[in-house]
C-alpha cells in the first residue's frame, strides 16, 4: 500500500495558487563545520543550476516523490469531541481543517490531536472541570484510533509505533495536552495522562495557570500597565515539581504558551530536551510574544529540543495579516448582512454559552463558505495573505540561526492556524513543494517534517527510563 495517495494534478494545481501569492524563494544551506559548509555550498549551487533548468512541473513531481518518501508529521492539531461521534467523525470530511481524508489527500502522515482547555478560575471547581473536559479528548481520539477507524488510524507512543504504524499504510495520532491547567493539583494525573498516550505538555496556555505565568502576561493598556500581572514571574513552585515529573514520565516540555520567563525557567530545569510544540520566529513578527526570542531560540538548541514553526497567519506577518483581514473583514460585514447574520468577534463569541457559540460558528462558516467565491478578487488582488512563502521565511530564519536539526512543522489547525496554500491537511504537500523550490534536500526535508521531533522524543523518553531506574 502506497503511504500517501494525493495525486500529481492535485498538487500542480494546489502549486499555481501558492505560486500567485509567492516569489521564489532563496536556497539554504546549514552546516556545522568549514567542511561541511564548503560541501553544503557546492550542493545547493548544483542544486540551484538544476532548478534553474527544472520546468515548474518536473519540480513538483519530485517535490511529490519527495514528500510520497518522508513521513509528515504535525505537532498540533485542535480537536472537538462533537467530530468523534457515530453520526459525524474524522473518517468524514468533516468541516474540520484536519481528517482522515484530507490527511490522505494532503499526505498528511502524523497529526498530534490535541488535548486542550481553556483557562478558568485556579481552583478545584475550574481543575475539576478541565480535567473532564480533558477526559473527554482522550477518550475521544482513543475512540477513533481503537473503535471507530483502527484499520485506518492507530495511537502510536514511540518514534518506533510512529515508523511501523507509517509502514502499515495507516494515518498516525499521537497526543498533546496544551495548558497543563486539567492537572489541577493532583499531580498523579501527571503519570495518568502519560499512560493516556500524552507525549508533550506546556505548562499553561493563553492565562496564568497554577504552573506558570502566560505569554499573556505582557499585554498592557493604554496607559502601558500589565493588563495580565504576572503571578511568579516565571513557573510556580508547583511547576517546577510538575516539570520534574513531566521528565520521568517521559512527556515533551512544551514551551509554546508560557511567558518568557517560565519558558526560560523549564528550559534551564528540564534534564531532557524540550519542544515548541507550535511557535514561530519573534525577530520576524516582533509584535507576537507567542513567538520566541532569539536567546530563547538559542537555549532550545543547546537543550537539544526542536522549534515547531506553526503556520498561524498573524504570527507569520502580523502586519501583512492585518491588512488582509482588514479588506477580508469588508467583505464578511456584506456577506453578513445579506444573510442576515449580525457579527460579533470571536472573543465574545467564545464566551457565549455552548449552545449559542455553537450555533454561532455554525452561522460564521456559512458565511465564509459563502463568501470564498470572492476572496481572490475582491480581498487576495488587494492585500496579499499570509500563505506558504511566508511560512517557510520562519523555517529558514530558524534553520540558518540554530540549525536544521531543531527545526520542525506545525499548522495550528481547527486552533486558529492555516495560512493560504496551507489552510487544510489536504494541502500539506504544499509546504514540501517550497521547501524543494529553496533548495532543501529529501535528508533535510525528512528531519523538518517529523525526524528532528522524533529524535527529541527518543532523548526525552531515554531520559524518563534513566530516571525511573534510578528511584
Amino acid at each position: 500500500m502506497l503511504k500517501k495517495s494525493i495525486g500529481l494534478k492535485a498538487a500542480l494545481l494546489s502549486s499555481v495558487l501558492i505560486l500567485s501569492a509567492c516569489d521564489n524563494a532563496n536556497e539554504t544551506a546549514n552546516t556545522e563545520t568549514d567542511e561541511q559548509a564548503a560541501a553544503a555550498t557546492e550542493m545547493a549551487a548544483g542544486a540551484a543550476a538544476d532548478n534553474a533548468m527544472e520546468n515548474d512541473a518536473d519540480l513538483i513531481k519530485r517535490a511529490m516523490a519527495i514528500h510520497e518518501r518522508v513521513i509528515t508529521l504535525d505537532t498540533h492539531d485542535d480537536i472537538n469531541v462533537k467530530n468523534f461521534t457515530d453520526a459525524v467523525n474524522y473518517t468524514q470530511d468533516t468541516d474540520s481543517q484536519v481528517n482522515l481524508p484530507k490527511m490522505v489527500a494532503g499526505g498528511l502522515d502524523v497529526a498530534f490531536f490535541i488535548v486542550f482547555t481553556g483557562q478558568r478560575e485556579l481552583n478545584e471547581e475550574g481543575y475539576a472541570a478541565a480535567y473532564e473536559n480533558a477526559m473527554a479528548k482522550f477518550n475521544a481520539i482513543h475512540w477513533l484510533t481503537t473503535v471507530k477507524a483502527p484499520d485506518q488510524i492507530e495511537l502510536a507512543l514511540t518514534s518506533d509505533d510512529v515508523r511501523r504504524i507509517d509502514g502499515l499504510g495507516k494515518k498516525v495520532a499521537m497526543i498533546g495536552i496544551e495548558n497543563a491547567y486539567p492537572v489541577g493539583t493532583d499531580l498523579s494525573n501527571i503519570k495518568k495522562f502519560a499512560d493516556l498516550g500524552a507525549r508533550y505538555m506546556s505548562l499553561a496556555h493563553n492565562g496564568h495557570s497554577q504552573f506558570a505565568d502566560s505569554n499573556t502576561g505582557e499585554r498592557v493598556d493604554e496607559n502601558g500597565n500589565p493588563t495580565e500581572p504576572f503571578l511568579y514571574n516565571g513557573l510556580s513552585d508547583l511547576g517546577k515539581e510538575a516539570l520534574a515529573l513531566m521528565n520521568l514520565h517521559g512527556i515533551m516540555v512544551d514551551v509554546s504558551h508560557p511567558s518568557y520567563q517560565s519558558n526560560k525557567q523549564a528550559i534551564e530545569l528540564s534534564k531532557a530536551p524540550v519542544i515548541a510544540s507550535h511557535s514561530s520566529a519573534r525577530n520576524l513578527s516582533k509584535t507576537v510574544s507567542r513567538n520566541l526570542e532569539d536567546d530563547l531560540l538559542l537555549m532550545i538548541k543547546d537543550k537539544g529540543g526542536v522549534v515547531q514553526t506553526v503556520a498561524f497567519a498573524s504570527y507569520l506577518d502580523a502586519e501583512k495579516n492585518a491588512a488582509m483581514v482588514a479588506e477580508r473583514n469588508k467583505l464578511y460585514a456584506d456577506v453578513a448582512d445579506q444573510m442576515g447574520f449580525e457579527l460579533m468577534s470571536m472573543r465574545d463569541a467564545f464566551g457565549l454559552p455552548e449552545a449559542q457559540r455553537d450555533a454561532y460558528i455554525a452561522q460564521y462558516r456559512a458565511m465564509q463558505k459563502a463568501a470564498e467565491p470572492r476572496l481572490e478578487t475582491e480581498v487576495y488582488s488587494v492585500a496579499p495573505p499570509v500563505d506558504v512563502k511566508d511560512f517557510v521565511d520562519h523555517i529558514d530564519y530558524m534553520v540558518d540561526f540554530i540549525g536544521l536539526d531543531h527545526v520542525g512543522i506545525s499548522s495550528d489547525f481547527d486552533g486558529g492556524g492555516g495560512i493560504y496554500g496551507w489552510n487544510d491537511a489536504s494541502e500539506t504537500h504544499n509546504v514540501t513543494i517550497e521547501l524543494v523550490r529553496r533548495g532543501y534536500t529529501e535528508e533535510q526535508i525528512g528531519k523538518l517534517w517529523s525526524g528532528n521531533l522524533l529524535r527529541v522524543l527518543d532523548e526525552v523518553q531515554a531520559v524518563a527510563a534513566e530516571l525511573q531506574a534510578a528511584q
